[in-house]
């Protein structure tokens, strides 16, 4: 119908964009409702709180469920292809952060999982266009897939090394009663020994296993820094290719933002912003 169509374009406006006053306060009371739901869902947990107020959270996590129902309905409707929508990551989480709710009726603390809706919070960054975060959360983006391989390789080595010292570990206190019982065991205690001091749960009683410890000790301390190197490398990289765009107009087609400010045309699909 035509007359919809205008309709439909004030809407995608409203719920997708930040750029606009409508769209702006839109999202803020978006955001504001969610903050309102993880409150309620994390006061219900507590039994002294449930047992005083279990009909006031029942009545607004519905009110807050059915609130976000309409949200994603409108989201969907407003798209011009609303399975892109509904498979990208903000419409996947739209989707699960509703779905708990309704899956209560049939499998019990099911609604307990809407606390997932705090990722949602993430719009921030899009509400109150904060673009210079938007660049950086670019570069940092670019830089991690530019170091994918160094940090695999990396994770690879590092679980090469626990277990070679914990296979050590266990040849040295594996007689003794300290929880190296096998293997397995001795390798969660050089996981936890080489990323952190470790748990004290499991310690080593002989010299030579207190030797080995606080040799893993330091090196964790190296271990860290590899990681901090590779991606801070990829990050000056990075930040040496400027992001071209602040904005948060999204395609109505493939459901994409990033767009130029004086873009006509979606940079991913073709199709026309602004209709």
């Amino acid at each position: 119908m035509p007359s919809s169509r205008p309709i439909r374009d004030r809407i995608h406006e409203i719920v997708f964009e930040a750029d606009t006053p409508t769209g702006k306060f839109f999202d803020i009371g978006l955001l504001i409702l969610i903050i309102l739901s993880v409150i309620t869902v994390m006061l219900e947990s507590s039994e002294e709180w449930n047992r005083a107020y279990s009909n006031v959270f029942f009545i607004l996590e519905w009110v807050f469920t059915i609130l976000f129902t309409i949200e994603y309905l409108l989201r969907l409707w407003v798209t011009i292809k609303p399975w892109k929508y509904a498979l990208s990551f903000y419409g996947l989480i739209d989707l699960v952060a509703i779905l708990p709710s309704y899956l209560s009726f049939f499998l019990a603390g099911t609604q307990y999982f809407v606390i997932i809706r705090i990722i949602r919070l993430l719009r921030v960054f899009r509400i109150f266009k904060l673009g210079q975060f938007l660049a950086e959360g670019d570069q940092l983006r670019r830089a991690l897939i530019a170091s994918r391989n160094k940090i695999s390789v990396f994770l690879f080595t590092v679980t090469l090394l626990v277990v070679i010292i914990g296979s050590i570990m266990y040849l040295i206190e594996g007689g003794s009663n300290d929880g190296f019982s096998s293997i397995p065991r001795a390798v969660y205690w050089a996981i936890v020994t080489l990323t952190t001091v470790g748990y004290g749960d499991i310690t080593p009683q002989t010299d030579v296993g207190q030797f080995l410890s606080a040799i893993v000790m330091i090196l964790g301390y190296a271990i860290i820094a590899v990681p901090t190197g590779i991606v801070t490398n990829e990050m000056v990289n990075a930040g040496s290719r400027k992001a071209k765009f602040t904005n948060t107009q999204v395609c109505r087609y493939c459901t994409r933002e990033g767009h130029a400010d004086d873009a006509l045309y979606c940079k991913y699909c073709g199709g026309r912003l602004n209709e």
